[in-house]
């Protein structure tokens, strides 16, 4: 599972297929918008299309308008876009990373015996409480 850290970023990696759309648990963006609503999508494309308040991210595209809509209403509708904004908070992170795991990767686990050892206590407490 993968949680995201930019709304534009994330969307395109998962329109070009870098990510599967299944395993996105989350996308944490410092947006505040519905896309459902023509007016706010408006804005947002436009934006992550040419540039000027963010990065032009979405640049190339444009004739992929209605793909990269519904992926965002998909976030958006299943309750993977979290955005603070929208509780009266901004989102800080950093804005190198855009795709953090939630889980501990192979390498990890072969290079560093304590968290290898930390996460396979972990899983047997998880499946214990449930």
């Amino acid at each position: 599972m993968k949680v995201g850290l930019s709304l534009s970023r994330c969307v395109r990696d998962i329109f070009e297929k870098r990510v599967d759309y299944q395993d996105v648990l989350v996308v944490i963006s410092r947006t505040d918008f519905d896309p459902n609503n023509d007016k706010h999508w408006a804005q947002i494309w436009e934006g992550y299309l040419y540039g000027g308040v963010s990065a032009a991210v979405w640049h190339g595209l444009e004739d992929y308008e209605q793909e990269i809509r519904t992926i965002c209403v998909s976030l958006y509708e299943e309750g993977k876009l979290h955005q603070p904004r929208q509780y009266g908070s901004a989102s800080r992170f950093r804005a190198d990373y855009v795709w953090l795991d939630t889980v501990v990767s192979d390498d990890d686990l072969e290079d560093k015996p304590t968290v290898k050892k930390a996460w396979e206590q972990y899983k047997m407490l998880a499946g214990l409480s449930q």
